[in-house]
């Protein structure tokens, strides 16, 4: 916009001048001026870890609002498919930096994909199993032999490693992205985030009277979720990049907090243009609860920054699933741009 302003400016001198052997120049930059702005910014590809909803409202507001472009940064942002880990979309190059739950970011990065955190958005996990109180399991420890849905595409580590501390045997029922099976008593339990699968199940006919919740976080894996992730090539080579964006990010996250209908406008505007059905009200619902997870009271850490007693717990609980660990430390996993 500014150096649209600038050649108009340039224009009306020339003008005066009527010099007609520079007015085609002046013509071709005025209509090219934006093409020379967008080249002086740095292109970053990001890739959130699931289709658009409020759980990502922060970056659409950071791109709307241009805090992106603010800060010098062309950012685009693109989506996995719902069975697919967006893991692949880095290693494939087609995104620079990812979003993970960080118990996954630890599985990937025991595994061999050499990646670094570099930013933890969310503090706190949102994870529950939710049951039927008809189906008399009133406690987590009578899941033993049951049928339990939990995501096909990922985020399971959790949740199984739960099941193994407290010495359940389950049948896990790999559920694409709805609660129906739930609902019709196919299975006897479901892993549910409280922002999103949970609010589904109390507005399709059940009330919350009817339902059993034993979120993870009561059982010593309240493990934070949302991180930003890239290659450790690409950190090494954008680090300066990778700070921009994580800062610009924040600021879409705290604008987010203080114009919820704003960011709810925008989420529902994504999920349009992606082709998925758009619920205000449970948008919205999303909206404050992944806000609430993003809290760093009593961590002793700025937003944004991941805590080690967290890594350390992560690593805990992949640990008792049993994985080869390949031994690395929190500065290896760890790049704080914050300090």
């Amino acid at each position: 916009m500014c150096s649209s302003f600038f050649w108009l400016h340039i224009l009306k001198k020339m003008k005066k001048r009527n010099n007609s052997v520079e007015m085609p120049i002046i013509f071709f930059l005025l209509l090219f001026s934006p093409l020379f702005t967008n080249a002086q910014l740095s292109k970053l590809v990001f890739a959130p870890q699931w289709l658009p909803q409020a759980q990502f409202a922060g970056y659409y507001v950071a791109q709307e609002k241009g805090f992106y472009k603010e800060a010098g940064l062309d950012v685009e942002i693109i989506h996995p498919s719902a069975s697919k880990q967006t893991t692949s979309l880095l290693t494939s190059g087609k995104a620079d930096l990812i979003s993970l739950f960080l118990i996954t970011g630890v599985s990937a990065k025991n595994t061999g994909l050499d990646i670094v955190n570099f930013g933890q958005i969310s503090q706190h996990s949102a994870i529950l199993f939710v049951t039927k109180k008809s189906s008399g399991i009133q406690q987590l420890n009578q899941l033993n032999g049951k049928k339990i849905g939990v995501w096909k595409s990922g985020f399971d580590e959790v949740p199984k490693a739960l099941m193994a501390r407290v010495e359940c045997q389950v049948e896990w029922v790999p559920i694409l992205s709805s609660v129906n099976l739930f609902l019709m008593g196919g299975i006897d339990a479901m892993v549910v985030m409280s922002y999103n699968e949970y609010d589904y199940i109390i507005n399709c006919g059940l009330d919350k009277e009817d339902l059993n919740i034993f979120p993870v976080s009561e059982y010593g894996f309240d493990i934070p979720e949302d991180g930003l992730y890239c290659l450790k090539s690409t950190f090494d080579l954008k680090k300066n990049e990778l700070k921009k964006f994580l800062l610009a990010t924040l600021k879409g996250w705290n604008y987010a907090a203080n114009n919820r209908k704003y960011a709810v406008d925008i989420v529902l505007r994504r999920m349009q243009s992606a082709h998925l059905a758009a619920n205000r009200v449970h948008q919205e619902w999303m909206l404050n609860e992944v806000l609430e997870m993003m809290s760093v009271a009593g961590k002793n850490i700025m937003p944004g920054e991941l805590l080690e007693a967290d890594f350390i717990k992560a690593v805990c609980i992949l640990s008792d699933l049993d994985r080869t660990w390949q031994k690395y430390s929190f500065a290896d996993f760890y790049k704080s741009l914050l300090k």
